[in-house]
Formats: structure tokens, sequence, C-alpha cells
């Protein structure tokens, strides 16, 4: 994934889950995809503090963390900046939770379960898509 600036900087990405080898998985992930991890959370109250001093270019939040939840947490970041990518990780498929997480503006979510090449599919696709509609 690359930005869309001239100079051909990485991606650089808040990464919010309350278990830590998720995050070590994931950020292993990102790493192939020409992406830094700026900031770790582990909760959404930490989630939306990072979010605001690093300014990232994608979000990947938990749904279900302490303190402030995945969702508590996107509604304000996205109140914050209504054109983050934000992409909400999962370990459950409650439709319900993941339908109310697309209406509050996240643009993909991923089950934590998800093989590791979809996995970077999805994320590649929610980065595409969020470049797409910045070059319209």
């Amino acid at each position: 994934m690359t930005t869309t600036n001239t100079e051909s900087r990485k991606v650089r990405v808040l990464l919010a889950d309350d278990e830590k080898h998720v995050r070590l998985l994931i950020k292993a992930v990102l790493t192939t995809l020409n992406c830094e991890v700026v900031a770790e959370a582990e909760n959404g109250e930490e989630a939306v503090l990072a979010y605001k001093e690093k300014q990232p270019d994608i979000v990947l939040l938990d749904v279900n963390m302490p303190v402030k939840d995945g969702l508590a947490a996107l509604r304000e970041i996205k109140a914050i900046n209504d054109k983050v990518v934000v992409i909400m990780l999962t370990s459950l498929s409650d439709m319900g939770t993941i339908q109310s997480a697309l209406e509050l503006g996240a643009a993909q979510y991923i089950r934590k379960d998800t093989p590791v090449a979809e996995m970077r599919e999805l994320l590649t696709e929610a980065w595409r898509d969020h470049v797409d509609q910045i070059q319209k």
C-alpha cells in the first residue's frame, strides 16, 4: 500500500486490540504491506488518544476492548476526522455489530481468524478504495 503523496512514504497505522498476540500478528502482516505501525492501543480510550496524537492514515480497531469498546472509539475517531480509514477487527461474526460499525463509517471489518493472505487483500482493498475516493 502506498500513499497518494508524490513521495513514497509508508502508510501510517494505529493498531488497537487488547490481545497482544493479535497485535503482533497484524503488525507482521502490515509490515509486508509497506505500513508503519505508529501507535498501538490496548483499549478504545487509548486508541482515541493515540489517534489524536499521531493522526495515522489507517486505524485498525478491535470491536471488543476494555474501558471503551471499538464502536465507541470509532464514533469518536470519525468525529475528529470523518475521512480516516477505520477497519474493525472482530473475533465474532455478529452481523448487528458489523452493520453498526459500517453505519458509523468503518471502511471494512476483518475477522481475526481470517487467513493472512486474505487479510492482506482486505487491507489493501480498503486502502485502495480510500485512495480512489480521494482522487475523485
